[in-house]
């Protein structure tokens, strides 16, 4: 997750008082995309699977996309 702008190649979402801007040919490749909030921060889980986990957070599961 980063800030960014919409462009015409995202898809925007406005859930809850926060905008999610997604870039549509990412979206394809990820869906679903799920976002959930809690006192600790943002948790993303999608449709990739991570073998080995991912380098920015060292998790097994498939939430850090």
């Amino acid at each position: 997750m980063a800030l960014d702008e919409s462009k015409d190649t995202d898809h925007v979402y406005e859930i809850d008082g926060f905008k999610y801007i997604v870039d549509k040919e990412f979206m394809e490749k990820t869906k679903p995309i799920k976002i959930d909030f809690s006192g600790m921060g943002f948790k993303l889980d999608c449709g990739i699977a991570f073998e080995s986990g991912c380098s920015s957070c060292g998790t097994k599961t498939n939430s850090c996309c």
